[in-house]
């Protein structure tokens, strides 16, 4: 099982970036998918969420109306369209595949915002 995360990078505050998680090892288009983040000293939070088909999503409040989380499961790879980045968005992004009691993890890739 792999879960590799890609399109991290500094950015600017007001800016955008997307980012990537393609998935192998597993029947991808079964779990549910989801980002979370973690930044310095803090606790991992979740970002965004989306259900195994993609009829269903749901997102933190602080960045509802600014991040979008969708997917392709012809590709096996979630994304997350992250728009008005804030110096707060700054952290590791994580992605996740969740399915009844089975959990897999990426490596994280590193978000920065900062002028």
């Amino acid at each position: 099982v792999q879960l590799v995360e890609s399109g991290g990078g500094l950015v600017q505050p007001g800016g955008s970036l997307r980012l990537s998680c393609a998935a192998s090892g597993f029947t991808f288009s079964s779990y549910a998918m989801s980002w979370y983040r973690q930044a310095p000293g803090k606790e991992r939070e979740l970002v965004a969420g989306i259900t195994s088909a993609g009829g269903s999503t749901n997102y933190a409040g602080s960045v509802k109306g600014r991040f979008t989380i969708s997917r392709d499961n012809a590709k096996n790879t979630v994304y997350l369209r992250m728009n008005s980045l804030k110096p707060e968005d700054t952290a590791v992004y994580y992605c996740r595949a969740g399915r009844a009691g089975q959990s897999y993890w990426g490596q994280g890739t590193q978000v920065t915002v900062s002028s």
